[in-house]
């Protein structure tokens, strides 16, 4: 049973990274009302929410989008940078909803900021610690139970980033209406980008979830 939740899990996480891309291709080709690049747009956005102490700049990739608040800067792939489009208004944004998150201290984003070098690490061992908490179970159990808090830890994470990504989208799409950046037409092509990348951290945190259950339940098999 634990296997066909996870195809299900494998299927529905790639035909919403499919509806994803195929909808930010469509609205990367339809223009804003103004003639305003994703970099304009971040600017303003920051501006006119107090924030002026993030800076906005460009990166390779595509969808390579984040905001870092180590170095506070608002990081846009190219196409979005230097883009008129909504898409590009929409992920443009959303990142600086994330800055104006760490301007105000929105308490999600400090939960998971002060997580993340623990997250680091259970990441970087967690794989190796259950395979080898499995081929050790009968022996040293205890191994696997560490390797299960470590991918709980991880999680934890990935749920606590729901609310961080929801909030960061609902700040963007208030100001993009508030500006006028995006009109009666524009708007709902944003809010449903937005939306449906919003889908890919909830996928990824219910996949994450059902692994977990998956690594417990093995655990609790030794007994049998």
């Amino acid at each position: 049973m634990i296997y066909i939740i996870f195809i299900v899990f494998a299927l529905i996480s790639y035909a919403v990274q499919q509806v994803l891309r195929s909808k930010f291709r469509n609205y990367s080709k339809m223009p804003l009302p103004y003639n305003m690049t994703g970099r304009e747009v971040a600017e303003k956005m920051l501006r006119e929410c107090g924030v002026y102490d993030v800076t906005v700049k460009s990166v390779e990739g595509e969808l390579t989008d984040h905001y870092n608040p180590l170095t506070k800067t608002v990081n846009l792939s190219s196409a979005v940078y230097s883009s008129n489009s909504i898409a590009a208004a929409a992920v443009a944004a959303h990142e600086c909803g994330h800055a104006v998150q760490h301007a105000v201290k929105y308490p999600f984003l400090q939960l998971r900021s002060s997580l993340v070098p623990i997250i680091s690490f259970a990441s970087q061992w967690v794989q190796w610690v259950l395979l080898a908490g499995i081929l050790l179970l009968q022996t040293f159990p205890q191994l696997m139970l560490i390797g299960i808090i470590l991918f709980a830890m991880t999680t934890l994470f990935s749920f606590i980033t729901l609310p961080v990504e929801i909030n960061a989208s609902s700040r963007a799409l208030a100001w993009l209406s508030s500006a006028g950046i995006c009109n009666v037409d524009t708007y709902p092509k944003a809010k449903d980008a937005l939306t449906w990348a919003a889908y890919t951290y909830v996928v990824a945190a219910l996949s994450s979830l059902a692994t977990l259950v998956y690594y417990i339940l093995i655990f609790s098999s030794r007994r049998d």
